[in-house]
């Protein structure tokens, strides 16, 4: 099987949106790492979208459970588009993801966030067949709640994560679809907020949300594509409070 680097240079040099009415994402990212001092970290990266140029973000929850976003565009055309509703604060950052081999990659976020995070991946029995089940799904059925809800229902004890949502609402009111193509694990992960080390990475005591977006228990890393509904300033709250 090709090696995570080598599908992520492919998706950034062929970026293919899926077809649709929708605000539509492709790419790839760390759905969420829990760490033994209550922080979790989360990654998109976006190499093309719908609603603006592609871009990066960078999540951050904090042990007191309050949510930043630090994005590479404005956050009228990035994450907080749909989640700004949840967050203490989100900004607009240089956000560098460098890799230092197949399976390991390093993130900086600069401008006073001061970010250093690095991430090992893994493929194992499970994320190999997780893989191979997500790429034979047809399409037509990735576009049916009920079908994402079921597997959603199946994909979380499967991998040892908890509640995994693909389908719901965000923070911001739009109703959202997740496809994931290919995934692996998090075999390892230590990052550093301001100098300080945020712990080993580990499951929380209570799993964390973002409207129906859960945060998985464990390190996942998924290349895919997302779908969500049209931001209508009459039903929908805006990026930034």
């Amino acid at each position: 099987m090709q090696s995570p680097r080598t599908l992520v240079e492919s998706v950034e040099q062929h970026p293919a949106l899926p077809s649709g009415p929708e605000e539509r994402f492709a790419g790839y990212g760390v759905m969420g790492v829990p760490f033994s001092s209550g922080y979790i970290l989360a990654l998109r990266r976006f190499a093309a979208s719908s609603v603006g140029p592609g871009y990066t973000s960078v999540w951050i929850r904090d042990p007191a459970g309050v949510w930043t976003m630090h994005s590479t565009t404005a956050a009228a055309s990035s994450c907080p588009r749909y989640f700004g509703s949840a967050l203490g604060a989100a900004s607009t950052v240089g956000i560098s993801l460098r890799w230092h081999d197949d399976y390991s990659f390093h993130v900086e976020v600069g401008d006073g966030v001061d970010l250093a995070w690095d991430v090992t991946l893994a493929a194992t029995p499970v994320t190999r067949l997780m893989s191979a089940v997500a790429g034979s799904v047809p399409e037509p059925l990735w576009r049916n709640r009920t079908f994402l809800r079921a597997m959603g229902a199946v994909a979380g004890p499967m991998l040892g994560a908890g509640h995994i949502g693909l389908t719901g609402r965000v923070p911001n009111g739009q109703t959202f679809g997740a496809r994931p193509r290919r995934m692996w694990f998090i075999r390892d992960s230590t990052a550093h907020l301001r100098g300080h080390s945020l712990g080993q990475a580990s499951a929380l005591p209570v799993q964390d949300r973002l409207g129906d977006f859960w945060i998985p228990q464990r390190g996942i890393f998924m290349i895919g594509s997302s779908v969500f509904e049209p931001f209508d300033p009459a039903t929908h709250l805006a990026a930034e409070r």
